[in-house]
Order: structure tokens, then sequence, then C-alpha cells
């Protein structure tokens, strides 16, 4: 039996254009994000699907609804699939961050895992909210196709932890664009990462915008 679990991470944001920190932050989709929901539904409804989870906040569940629309399925919500939190640097630039929190920016820079935005939150803290919500899948959809419509940081970490590298490189070893799709397979052997970060189903106009 095989459980194939795509990761797919939200259509564009003004956030994900600008490179200002968006986690708690419930931002929509712009018409550009909205499109590439829109592009990805088109392409992967042609699989038989499980099931849906989807992180509660506004561009995941907007990334999801075309997708689901398409296939006459409902997405579950699960909280810890929401972004991780960046406390009192929401909104903000990294360049803000790095001159008036410069002390707390290196930390977080150096060990993320363990060192969070003021208010905010660890790796660590996202994976151990994020994690189970795979061991729930993995427990209810043995084999099959199943979609989780998660964010960047969130995305990263949960792979991480999957394929056993260190928490605090999730930001080094690992990178997830606006909108990409991830795959792994567990099998016998465990956890088998098949697809990293693929955007082939964007029209060219759309996978090549600036912006993360």
């Amino acid at each position: 039996m095989t459980l194939n679990l795509y990761l797919l991470r939200h259509g564009e944001t003004t956030f994900s254009q600008s490179g200002n920190f968006c986690g708690e932050t419930d931002a929509d989709l712009t018409s550009e994000g909205v499109q590439m929901a829109e592009s990805f539904a088109h392409v992967y409804q042609k699989l038989k699907w499980e099931a849906v989870y989807a992180s509660p906040m506004k561009r995941t569940i907007a990334t999801a609804k075309p997708f689901c629309d398409a296939i006459g399925m409902e997405m579950q919500l699960r909280d810890g699939l929401r972004e991780g939190s960046y406390g009192e640097w929401e909104t903000k630039s990294k360049s803000f961050a790095q001159e008036n929190y410069a002390q707390n920016y290196v930390k977080w820079l150096t060990e993320p895992a363990w060192n969070a935005p003021i208010g905010g939150e660890t790796a660590v803290d996202i994976a151990n909210r994020s994690m189970p919500v795979i061991a729930e899948i993995q427990e209810k959809h043995p084999q099959g196709n199943v979609l989780v419509v998660s964010h960047k940081a969130t995305i990263r970490i949960m792979l991480c932890s999957l394929l056993g590298i260190d928490l605090g490189r999730y930001r080094y070893r690992v990178n997830i664009l606006v909108a990409s799709v991830s795959m792994v397979k567990f099998d016998v052997n465990g956890p088998l990462l098949e697809i990293l970060g693929d955007r082939h189903h964007i029209p060219d106009h759309l996978r090549f915008r600036p912006g993360t």
C-alpha cells in the first residue's frame, strides 16, 4: 500500500511579491494567485483523490477551493497546517526586522529551530503542530493520493521532519515557491521525496513572475 502525499503551497499574495513577513496575517490571494490555483485544479483534477486537507487561512482556502470544486470533494481544515507566526515582525520587511530586532533576527537566522521572532513560533513549534496532521493522514489514508494545501515555512518544516533534515536548516535545504507542488511517497521503506517544488502546472506568464 502506498500513500502519495502532495504538498501544495498557496498561490501568490501581495506579501509573497514584497517578501514581507506574512505568517498569521490572513492575506488574500492576488488575481494572479487565483489563476495559479485554477491552473493547479485544471491539471491535477485528473488524478484520483482520497482527501484534501488545508490550512484554515484565507490564502490556502482560496487555493484549495477551485480544486475541491473540480473534484467534488470537501476540504478538511486543520489548524496545524497554518503558517508559522512571525510575532512582532508580521507585515514588516526583512530589512526592518534586521534594523529594529538585530539580536533577535541574527538568532533566528542562525538557529530558527529554537529561536523565534519575538512573539512568534520556532520551527520546532511548527513541526509539533503540523506533523500530527501528517500522522492523522497516514492513519486515515494508508494508500492513494492526498492533497495538503499549506504555506512556505510549514511545508519546508514538514518536509525536513519527514526526511530527517535538521529543522534549523529548513530555509537553506528546501525551497518552496508560490503554488508549487511537492510529493512524498509513503511505502514500507518510509517517506520518499519524489517531487520537490514543481510548478509546471502554472502557465509561463505566471510561473516566471518575480516573488517567492
